[in-house]
């Protein structure tokens, strides 16, 4: 059973950037990893995700050229590099980490997730 735990979330004016870490524990490292973020009454939407090596990343449009996501498989944690932040960004963001080895933009293809963390862009 994997556990994941982000963190890095906060409050930010707009044209800010942010770094959210999400550290895996409790098995092999593995895995797929996606971020994704979810505003108050809106679904879960995917952010971006990265192969288990590292070789292989995707990004939503609505983040592509502000975010760079990466990992550190010798400490088990990923990591969604944020710039430019604008206040549609505000949401929790969560991170998911997926058996398959293969990026996948949808939540229910992601086996564990995270309690998420909370990010504000004030405008």
């Amino acid at each position: 059973q994997v556990r994941l735990v982000e963190s890095g979330g906060g409050l930010v004016q707009a044209g800010g950037s942010l770094r959210l870490s999400c550290a895996a524990s409790g098995g092999t490292f593995s895995y797929t990893m996606g971020w994704f973020r979810q505003a108050p009454g809106k679904e879960r939407e995917f952010v971006a995700g990265i192969s288990w090596s590292g070789g292989n990343t995707h990004y939503a449009e609505s983040v592509k050229g502000r975010s760079a996501i990466f990992r550190d498989n010798a400490k088990n944690t990923v990591y969604l590099q944020m710039n430019s932040l604008i206040p549609e960004d505000t949401a929790v963001y969560y991170c998911g980490a997926r058996i398959y080895n293969i990026v996948a933009v949808t939540p229910n293809a992601y086996d564990y997730w995270g309690q998420g963390t909370q990010v504000t862009v004030s405008s």
